[in-house]
């Protein structure tokens, strides 16, 4: 029977509503005992094409509560991509000019999204990562602090509320409260259940292809980062998580991102060890956005 629970077609006074309410579908992967469940929540039906979306819109509706995000304000901050296209999206959607620095090496289809939103870009070098767009954000905001909100994803504690107050009670919900296991954000479930099993995926080595992923030994660690939340750590490697992406395709009809592929592979890593169980991973965004690298 599925966990999906039948709804009307919502009727919605901006894109915003759209954000969030995500699918969760049943995955199945070679390898996974019989006794148990593997479920994939499907992020790229957020308008925007990514879990990040949800980040986005938390930034800025908390900014604006808290006074710190007013007219005459350009929202700003660094991204890898997804809360690049979030914010250019968010920004858009409710008036304010947005400013982004990425590096180069993001890939083409992201950088003409939050052009087409109308999205100011700047670029560091692509081997200086994240953490060097980052750094140049921050520079930017001290010299002229007056005229930006600064969104800062990595540090603005709105970011994992956006998980506490959506991804986590719709998981809850849609699994009608049976998740074990969640490869993702989990301090909502944690709080519902403290036996639920939460999972961090991370890159194997510093120099990855996991776009969205933070090698954390090697990496400036996200202020945000709550080391008491994950139960334990699964290391994936780029090849691993474009294979399982190639997998997953193939088997269930799904095009998931390189970042979805590491979450399942993790996924699949916990439900082999399993007797029983529900397995839920976070597919941030879907495939089509790494189009440009595939042959």
């Amino acid at each position: 029977m599925s966990l999906a629970t039948a709804s009307p077609p919502r009727v919605l006074e901006s894109i915003l509503e759209a954000i969030g309410r995500t699918p969760l579908v049943r995955l199945h992967l070679t390898g996974v005992p019989d006794g148990v469940e593997v479920w994939g929540k499907c992020e790229w039906f957020n308008p925007g094409g990514s879990i990040k979306d949800r980040t986005a819109l938390s930034l800025v509706t908390e900014g604006e509560r808290a006074g710190a995000l007013r007219p005459g304000k350009t929202i700003i901050d660094s991204s890898s991509g997804n809360t690049a296209v979030g914010l250019a999206l968010v920004g858009r959607a409710k008036g304010y000019p947005v400013e982004l620095v990425m590096p180069d090496s993001v890939t083409e289809e992201r950088k003409r999204l939050c052009t087409a939103y109308g999205a100011r870009l700047l670029y560091t070098d692509a081997f200086s990562g994240s953490d060097g767009a980052m750094s140049r954000v921050r520079e930017m905001v001290a010299r002229d602090p007056e005229r930006y909100f600064y969104a800062d994803q990595y540090r603005n504690p709105a970011n994992p509320l956006a998980h506490y107050r959506t991804t986590g009670p719709e998981i809850w919900e849609q699994t009608a409260g049976r998740v074990t296991h969640l490869v993702g954000t989990g301090r909502y479930l944690h709080e519902r259940d403290p036996h639920v099993r939460v999972v961090a995926v991370e890159p194997d080595e510093p120099l990855h292809g996991l776009e969205g992923l933070k090698h954390l030994p090697s990496a400036i660690v996200p202020e945000i980062w709550d080391e008491a939340v994950p139960d334990e750590r699964v290391s994936v490697s780029t090849e691993s998580a474009l294979l399982t992406c190639e997998e997953v395709m193939a088997t269930n009809g799904l095009f998931i991102g390189h970042s979805a592929g590491a979450a399942v592979f993790a996924a699949r890593e916990r439900a082999r060890g399993l007797r029983s169980g529900v397995v839920v991973a976070l597919l941030c965004d879907g495939g089509e956005r790494y189009l440009a690298g595939r042959r």
